[in-house]
């Protein structure tokens, strides 16, 4: 379990997201995590993701944010988006499990969702398991992130 209190989360959303990054905003508040919104801080229909998305990986990538959500319609776009950031290890999360085993497996940073697919009742399950999981720091674990990032360079 992490520390609420010092673990800096990132939030990012377009249009398709919008709704279901507030929701995710003031729950996580609620339960005590501190929380940058990189936006769009207003419902824009016709927004572009990489503009709130970006940012945020960005911030991920430089260690600023612990951990990021990014949030479009779909989850594609902002996922792809995210991978674009030397440093970021995003992926389109739709169960419990892949949320923790992202993170514990592949050192996941940023976790995206689909707004217009993901409920906010099971995107509040998958945020818990993303944060409250940890990276095995085993050999296995390490070899292969170390392949990945290899190709950054």
């Amino acid at each position: 379990m992490h520390d609420k209190a010092t673990m800096r989360i990132g939030m990012a959303a377009d249009h398709g997201g919008f709704e279901l990054k507030a929701q995710l905003i003031l729950t996580l508040t609620v339960a005590g995590y501190q929380v940058t919104d990189f936006g769009a801080n207003e419902l824009i229909a016709g927004d572009d993701y990489p503009d709130y998305v970006v940012p945020l990986a960005r911030a991920v990538s430089r260690g600023e944010i612990t951990r990021g959500l990014a949030i479009c319609g779909s989850g594609v776009g902002a996922c792809v988006a995210a991978n674009k950031v030397s440093g970021v290890r995003a992926a389109l999360i739709t169960d419990t499990f892949s949320a923790h085993q992202g993170v514990e497996d592949d050192d996941m940073n940023v976790m995206c969702l689909g707004g217009r697919i993901t409920g906010s009742s099971l995107a509040w399950e998958l945020v818990q398991a993303f944060l409250n999981a940890d990276f095995k720091t085993e050999e296995k674990y390490t070899r292969r992130l170390n392949k990945i990032s290899a190709l950054e360079k």
